[in-house]
């Protein structure tokens, strides 16, 4: 099932400069809040602190990183060339 969703420009173009050549948006906007709930973006007292929140991004680069090395080696593709 697909739903379309409203972004203001700004929003849309943060998600377009983050996205994987080989992702769709869906693929992207999942890879990119994975690892928070709506709880995360809710005004208030921050849920992580800014280490724990650098932490995750690298952490969630290095899987989008592992990801598209994967699906370079399920296509034959060496993405060392």
């Amino acid at each position: 099932m697909s739903h379309q969703v409203r972004l203001e420009d700004d929003v849309y173009e943060r998600i377009k400069n983050q996205k994987q050549e080989d992702e769709t948006f869906s693929e992207a906007i999942e890879r990119l809040t994975s690892e928070w709930t709506l709880l995360d973006f809710a005004d208030g007292e921050p849920v992580v602190d800014a280490e724990t929140h650098r932490d995750a991004l690298e952490q969630s680069e290095s899987k989008g990183i592992a990801d598209s090395k994967a699906r370079l080696e399920r296509m034959g593709i060496d993405d060392n060339e």
